[in-house]
């Protein structure tokens, strides 16, 4: 046999063996025709051929039965994951229905019949090595045993950019949320190696949304491919939902539409942009118990400069917004404005709402003259849903 060249095996019935050539990259023009002649007399065909190597893994296998009828078909990587794919009504092709995991050796298997005699053909192959490949090294939320709130977005970072249009798009189409309650959602771009879904409208509670980033195999541009899939799980819990006043000082607390407890605050003081509470659609980004607060850009000594610890704290913008124990002004919480910019509670409110606190849950606030940015920490209810889809490469 010429170099280059491999052999498929072909049974045919009980007795009859017929060995197909297939090329992999070699051979002269004569091995190539009698490659040819081999498959026409074979009543199955795989593409790509046995022995095949350097395959690229955003390519499509397919297996066509050339005379009789194909009854099952198994593509299987190194690891015996088996590749989804769909078998023609009429019976006659097999394609594959997804991209394929980067250097990675796979067989296929079809099983057939022509007449009344059962056909089994197996295949090897094998895909390239890319030089550079996309990773998943974040999806958020992802802790186990971590239940979050009805407006928590999706985060998936990547380990390099995507810096096309194209290329976002094809690994746009490579993720999928699934919840347990369907719920419209969105992806958008906010840099180029990361990537946020958010909902039309809250999550329902109570539930599981599954994240699947099927990236393996995905072409993203000059040689770039996706390396292996990634998948996460998140727990919605309780609908809490958190709504106050600036300009009232407090804030109730519900879950699942309930009322379950009024909480007074004192908020920025509105001397300047800085401390001034933001209003707007917050979510919570974590209870982060013990905090130092510095004043921004000031060091001992300027004009407005402080340090201070705070216990029970949870943080609501990048902005440096939390809701924290403020013990030095409980006795004005409720009736006025005194802070740097958070919400200062009492000691018991503060670890009362950092113990309940959910990452996702909602806070929205009213009442003063800042509002919160879209992008100033999770704060994406401030954009319209339909401005958020803009922010897709599919849309």
């Amino acid at each position: 046999m010429a170099k280059g060249l491999f052999r498929a095996v072909v049974t045919v019935g009980a007795g009859a063996v017929l060995f197909l050539t297939s090329a992999c990259g070699g051979g002269d023009e004569a091995a190539a025709k009698g490659r040819l002649a081999a498959e026409s007399s074979s009543p199955v065909t795989i593409t790509p051929g046995d022995g095949a190597t350097a395959v690229k893994p955003d390519g499509t296998v397919e297996v066509k039965a050339t005379s009789g009828t194909l009854e099952s078909v198994t593509l299987q990587g190194g690891d015996g994951a088996p590749v989804a794919g769909e078998l023609a009504a009429d019976r006659k092709s097999w394609r594959s229905s997804r991209t394929l995991v980067p250097a990675t050796d796979y067989t296929v298997t079809a099983q057939g019949r022509r007449g009344d005699k059962p056909v089994s053909v197996t295949s090897r192959f094998s895909t390239l090595k890319p030089s550079k490949t996309l990773k998943v090294v974040d999806i958020t939320p992802n802790r186990t045993g971590e239940k979050v709130g009805v407006g928590m977005p999706v985060f998936v970072r990547f380990n390099r950019a995507v810096p096309t249009r194209t290329a976002k798009a094809a690994v746009e189409r490579a993720l999928t949320v699934t919840p347990e309650k369907p719920v419209e959602g969105a992806w958008r771009w906010i840099g180029d190696d990361q990537v946020v879904y958010r909902t039309k409208t809250y999550w329902a509670p109570y539930q599981k949304v599954r994240v699947d980033a099927k990236l393996a195999g995905v072409n993203v541009g000059n040689g770039v491919y996706g390396a292996k899939d990634s998948k996460a799980t998140m727990q919605i819990g309780a609908e809490q939902i958190t709504k106050g006043s600036i300009s009232s000082h407090g804030m109730n607390v519900y879950r699942d539409g309930k009322k379950i407890r009024h909480i007074p605050f004192s908020a920025g003081n509105g001397s300047t942009r800085e401390y001034t509470t933001t209003s707007g659609v917050h979510l919570l980004m974590g209870a982060e118990g013990h905090v130092t607060m510095v004043s921004p850009g000031r060091k001992p000594g300027d004009p407005g400069y402080y340090k201070t610890e705070v216990d029970w704290a949870v943080r609501f913008s990048n902005s440096g917004e939390y809701t924290h124990s403020a013990p030095w002004n409980v006795g004005i919480q409720g009736s006025a404005n005194t802070s740097h910019g958070c919400l200062n509670l009492s000691p018991a409110n503060a670890r009362w709402y950092h113990e309940i606190a959910q990452r996702g849950d909602v806070l929205s606030l009213t009442g003063s003259t800042r509002q919160v940015e879209w992008d100033n920490g999770w704060s994406f209810w401030q954009m319209s849903f339909d401005k958020w889809k803009a922010g897709s490469a599919l849309a």
